[in-house]
């Protein structure tokens, strides 16, 4: 007897899932695997319209896409570059954002845009397509991709914006932004909201104005007088970015953001922060004096990998850790700047590109 094709489809993904269930006890995230399956399930159980599944559908189609492109490149930092998709070649913001592509890229970082143009193509130019990523999206206008990155395979078509703004600030180490529209202003504000909340990795952001033109200038002008002066943000989140017109400086402040400071992360409510090079114990002293205040009770410590950290490549880095008050983002920012400060003449500095 033969299958309709409908039957066989199914069949076959009977068959499929049924192997991956044998196999999820030995694979290495299968309860994670077990989890995820198990939410699927349950939401089949609850009633819902075409459309919920539609989007649910094509939401996780975008996040397979992008894991695949990226995960080779797990090992390297990466660069959001945002801006402008309607700045024109000749432009100084254009030529700009060329100019500091090529700067990151040559001290070894990859660089990610939306892949469309303006700012976007001057980011990819610069930094080439083999060391470029495209993140791109279709609208009804403006969005193509832009040829450097036109049939690239690290170039990932997202059909949905959430999906795409994830994997910016998922896969992104440092984020520079350039002039730019309602969209730009858009991505500041949530890399400013997710950094002051605790809700991104620890990484650098920068706001790059070409000399003479004064448009993040004039955008910190209006976060002053707006937001900071009536209270609605405390002066230490000014602290999460750097405004500048000048490349040196914008490539300057994300590659000694890694110069001693690697990553963190959390291990139960200890905020643990992994370093290139090992402080002296005069240099923790010292934070110890000037960030107390930011700490709910202890001391900032010296450690090894703690014992959820184990058996990774970065086992060996030396540690602070600290219990963090979750809160003062703005001051936590200023004591890794400090950190980087304290460490200047370690080894490790040459490589910040290196995860």
């Amino acid at each position: 007897m033969t299958l309709s094709p409908s039957a066989a489809s199914l069949a076959s993904f009977q068959a499929e899932i049924g192997e991956l269930l044998n196999q999820l006890p030995t694979m290495k995230h299968g309860a994670l695997i077990q989890q995820a399956l198990t939410t699927l399930v349950r939401m089949a159980e609850v009633e819902g319209d075409r459309l919920d599944w539609k989007i649910l559908n094509a939401s996780l189609q975008d996040m397979e896409r992008a894991f695949r492109v990226f995960y080779p490149y797990r090992h390297v930092r990466k660069i959001a570059i945002f801006g402008s998709a309607r700045i024109a070649p000749g432009r100084p913001e254009y030529q700009m954002a060329v100019d500091f592509a090529r700067c990151v890229t040559e001290q070894g970082f990859m660089v990610i845009t939306g892949a469309g143009p303006g700012i976007m193509q001057a980011g990819n130019e610069g930094a080439g397509a083999e060391k470029s990523f495209g993140l791109n999206i279709q609208l009804p206008f403006e969005q193509g991709s832009n040829p450097i990155m036109e049939g690239d395979p690290k170039l990932v078509n997202f059909k949905y914006f959430f999906t795409r703004k994830l994997f910016f600030l998922r896969e992104s180490d440092a984020l520079a932004l350039f002039p730019g529209g309602f969209g730009t202003q858009d991505e500041a504000f949530e890399c400013l909201t997710l950094m002051q909340t605790g809700k991104s990795d620890l990484l650098p952001l920068v706001l790059i104005d070409p000399p003479g033109i004064d448009y993040w200038e004039g955008w910190e002008s209006h976060i002053r007088q707006h937001l900071l002066k009536p209270g609605l943000i405390s002066g230490d989140d000014l602290h999460l970015y750097t405004i500048t017109d000048r490349v040196d400086v914008a490539c300057e402040a994300i590659s000694s953001f890694y110069r001693v400071f690697h990553s963190s992360r959390y291990v139960g409510d200890q905020l643990v922060i992994r370093l290139n090079s090992e402080l002296s114990d005069a240099d923790v002293e010292y934070l110890n004096q000037n960030f107390s205040d930011i700490l709910v009770s202890g001391r900032i410590e010296k450690a090894d990998a703690l014992p959820p950290e184990r058996g990774s490549s970065i086992d060996h880095l030396p540690r602070l850790t600290l219990f963090f008050n979750q809160r003062d983002l703005g001051r936590l920012y200023q004591m890794l700047r400090l950190i980087n400060q304290l460490g200047m003449g370690a080894p490790e500095a040459s490589h910040p590109e290196q995860k």
